[in-house]
């Protein structure tokens, strides 16, 4: 206590160090245990299947794109959703959307055409789900599968609450880095992106 009362400055500093760094391990708490809970696995049925975007290549997905798309068509398969959004706007000069390419993805691998919902909008997580939300609203969609990469669970389920979505993760760990580093680096860039967003919205 004495030297606080004679540091006051310096005792205000770092209890905001400390503030901030506990901050941000919390965040990489939720981040982690997020990204290692399937809500597939508790909870039987939504009524849509919401497949967040990825990089295409003149109509072909990424494989991290791939992946997701993958996932997304298991889900319908198992009968936990009647509708598979596809989300992801282009980049300048593309032929393709993200939605076209993923579209025409899964309907080459079984899904049928009339189940699919491209939503060809969006650059960023939070622009594309903020497309979608009234795309589901307008056909009396309320709840989703929201399929990412793991260390995104988080992040995309608050940003799904927050608009309105009543969101499940169901992430695919085919479509993530597998080496440990490169999970690593997933985690820490997803921590602050979620604090970020946390802190500042879409």
């Amino acid at each position: 206590m004495r030297w606080i009362r004679r540091h006051p400055v310096l005792a205000a500093f770092a209890f905001g160090v400390l503030l901030t760094l506990g901050f941000v391990a919390g965040c990489a708490i939720v981040v982690w245990r997020s990204a290692h809970h399937d809500d597939a696995s508790q909870i039987d049925r939504a009524d849509a299947i919401v497949v967040l975007g990825a990089a295409q290549y003149d109509g072909e997905p990424s494989p991290v794109f791939a992946g997701r798309l993958d996932h997304a068509a298991l889900l319908y398969e198992q009968g936990r959703a009647e509708r598979v959004l596809v989300l992801g706007a282009g980049q300048p000069g593309d032929r393709f959307t993200e939605a076209e390419a993923g579209q025409t993805y899964l309907i080459d691998h079984g899904v049928p055409g009339d189940a699919i919902v491209p939503v060809p909008e969006g650059h960023t997580t939070f622009e594309s789900l903020e497309a979608a939300a009234p795309v589901m609203r307008d056909a009396g969609m309320d709840s989703a599968f929201l399929v990412s990469d793991p260390w995104h669970n988080a992040r995309v389920e608050r940003m799904a609450g927050d608009l309105g979505i009543d969101g499940h993760a169901s992430a695919t760990w085919q479509s993530a880095a597998t080496s440990q580093e490169t999970r690593f680096e997933g985690y820490v860039r997803e921590t602050f992106a979620y604090l970020y967003y946390r802190l500042f919205g879409g």
